[in-house]
């Protein structure tokens, strides 16, 4: 039996001796490869935490004792020591285990993770609560260096070092996130890991402590090896958090020593720990950002598994259509939250680095930055997730909406997203635009449309504008023609019908059209609009709908509350039209993981449920 078939909870894991972990971490390295190489997930950021997560269960009473992941990306190998070795086979599978930290699937899960930037907040909370209750618990964060950009985790930490809890957090620091890190933090700790000075003292003290690694030891070590070479507090102190480090984080021996002893030492404190991204596994080294998640892969050639002929997708298209458009407009910029490959932006950054930014993960700063660009007369392209964009929704009102200012938000990932699941799914975009005045709200059925949607968005005497498409690729067609401008607010009707007018909204139309078709084959005959923008919405075609046809039916991949289906309502009910609307979309819940083709046909927004929908209210 391999090592770590023995280990079903963190209480084996305690009864090994320490010689024997990192043969345990060996284990778990080849456990998660193998997974992932099958099952495709983020394995270069768990690949880089094996070792500090055997240490912190080694040492740590979990799960009586918090442990907060942040993000759930470098959580692999908490989850397989956790219970769940035999069911990781399933993780992001359709009714299997989640890609992310979840507190209804584990004890030993104290805080969902989907989003970066969280732990701290809910470390501290966490440890507040605790000391109020007189509950003796340890509370630790764990957070990589790319989360710590994010602003959340700046307000965090100023908090807890004015709160003086008993908290540790770890900063997991491997010198990237997705992308390369950007900003002023991370060259910060650069300065801390690769000071010569630095290091050569602290080597020297290590020598002088040797095993005795006891408080006292540590308290020296800070003192004379910090203050010697900066000659002042670090960034940590002055936030109020007594500082240890920087250790190897794939040494597992010093790693339970280190946190043994920071065990027993009480209020703030954070360990910063030196990690590589995607340890052990050569390809997942060479190539960090692709390796974040590199779908299916051979495992023993590290030969990423590529589906041939697959059209363009939708982030490509945005990342060529900017680059054809600010060589048009030199007053376009482009800004990403710390995304610039999952969104393609990282094209335009290449060919005009001087126009194109990476803000890290920020994105209430991407967007006011872009305020800022907009009122000096530049004509910003903010392209941020839809369900990352949440994190910036004041932004959005205050500092773009209300001023009127020309920002375009390119919102990458809208709708269903598939195994990242509900944290990830771009559920709520529409429903949260549509009450703010001044927006424009676009939603493209094809690849052609996207780019005429970019095209008009940036034409002069326009004000914010949102264009929101989905993840993964177009229908195909030849999308490369030149620029047309779409009429604001302007519906399409794509086929005529009978009683029946289905009204849909961006790429799920192409799936309603086969829907529609197979109903024209039984001789069923159903209407279709693209309505393409949800707002300002085309009053001129729904009062058309509303004298011409009998029920309507309204598709949307997003939230069935508050977007299409409720602006249509609305706008029935107002001007006294009393035919039924069905509404069609993600329903409200959270929908869980899986791929698409089964999420769509759990919210019956697939083929067969729309079919069977329209059918349904269809008089025969």
């Amino acid at each position: 039996m391999l090592l770590i078939d023995k280990i079903n909870d963190p209480a084996d894991l305690r009864n090994l001796p320490v010689a024997e972990l990192t043969e345990l971490c060996a284990g778990l390295r080849e456990l998660i490869i193998d997974a992932c190489a099958e099952n495709p997930g983020h394995i270069g950021a768990s690949l880089g935490a094996v070792e500090l997560a055997v240490a912190l269960h080694y040492v740590f009473d979990t799960p009586n004792d918090k442990l907060i992941w942040d993000v759930g990306h470098q959580a692999y190998a908490h989850k397989i020591l956790t219970g769940r070795r035999e069911v990781f086979h399933t993780n992001r599978c359709y009714g299997g285990i989640s890609g992310f930290p979840r507190r209804s699937e584990s004890e030993y899960d104290s805080f969902g993770a989907g989003h970066s930037s969280v732990s701290v907040s809910a470390a501290l909370g966490m440890a507040m609560a605790a000391r109020m209750q007189g509950i003796n618990q340890q509370t630790i964060a764990v957070i990589g260096d790319g989360a710590m950009t994010g602003g959340l985790a700046f307000e965090g930490l100023n908090n807890a070092g004015a709160q003086r809890e008993n908290l540790l957090v770890v900063l997991n620091d491997n010198n990237i996130a997705i992308d390369e890190n950007v900003g002023a933090l991370h060259h910060y700790l650069m300065k801390l890991t690769l000071s010569a000075r630095y290091n050569r003292a602290k080597k020297r003290i290590w020598d002088v402590l040797g095993q005795n690694f006891i408080r006292r030891g540590i308290q020296k070590f800070v003192s004379t090896t910090k203050l010697a070479v900066f000659k002042r507090s670090n960034l940590f102190d002055a936030l109020g958090f007594r500082y240890f480090g920087p250790i190897d984080g794939h040494d597992v021996k010093q790693l339970v020593k280190a946190l043994s002893a920071l065990k027993k030492i009480e209020g703030p404190k954070l360990l910063h720990v030196i990690t590589k991204k995607g340890k052990g596994y050569q390809p997942a080294e060479d190539n960090q950002t692709t390796w974040h998640a590199p779908g299916l892969f051979e495992k023993n050639t590290g030969k990423r598994i590529m589906v041939a002929g697959e059209p363009a997708r939708y982030q490509d298209v945005f990342g060529e259509t900017i680059i054809d458009l600010a060589h048009q407009n030199e007053k376009i910029v482009g800004i990403t939250p710390a995304m610039p490959s999952g969104c393609s932006l990282n094209m335009m950054m290449e060919v005009m680095p001087h126009r194109a930014f990476d803000v890290g993960i920020a994105e209430g700063h991407a967007v006011t930055f872009a305020a800022g660009l907009a009122a000096q007369g530049l004509l910003p392209f903010c392209n941020i997730y839809s369900s990352f964009m949440q994190r910036a929704y004041d932004e959005v009102i205050h500092d773009v909406a209300l001023q009127n200012l020309q920002v375009v938000f390119c919102l990458d990932r809208g709708g269903l997203v598939g195994e990242d699941g509900a944290t990830h799914h771009g559920a709520y975009d529409l429903a949260y635009f549509r009450c703010i005045p001044n927006m424009v709200i676009a939603v493209p059925m094809n690849e052609l449309e996207l780019r005429n949607m970019m095209y008009t968005a940036q034409l002069p005497g326009g004000g914010p504008f949102v264009i929101r498409y989905p993840r993964g690729s177009g229908v195909g067609m030849d999308w490369r023609q030149p620029f047309e401008k779409i009429a604001v607010g302007t519906a399409r009707k794509l086929r005529s019908g009978g009683t029946t007018a289905l009204l849909s909204v961006g790429d799920i139309g192409n799936t309603a059209a086969k829907a529609i078709e197979r109903l024209a084959a039984e001789g069923i005959a159903v209407a279709h609009y693209d309505m393409r923008f949800v707002k300002p919405i085309d009053e001129a075609v729904l009062h058309e709908i509303g004298k011409q046809y009998k029920q309507v039916v309204t598709l949307e991949n997003g939230a069935v509350l508050g977007g299409l289906g409720s602006a249509v309502a609305e706008f029935f009910t107002d001007h006294g039209y009393k035919l039924p609307v069905t509404r069609l979309g993600i329903p409200d819940r959270f929908v869980e993981h899986g791929a698409l083709e089964q999420l769509h046909a759990e919210c019956g927004t697939d083929e067969a449920g729309i079919y069977c929908t329209l059918k349904a209210v269809t008089p025969s």
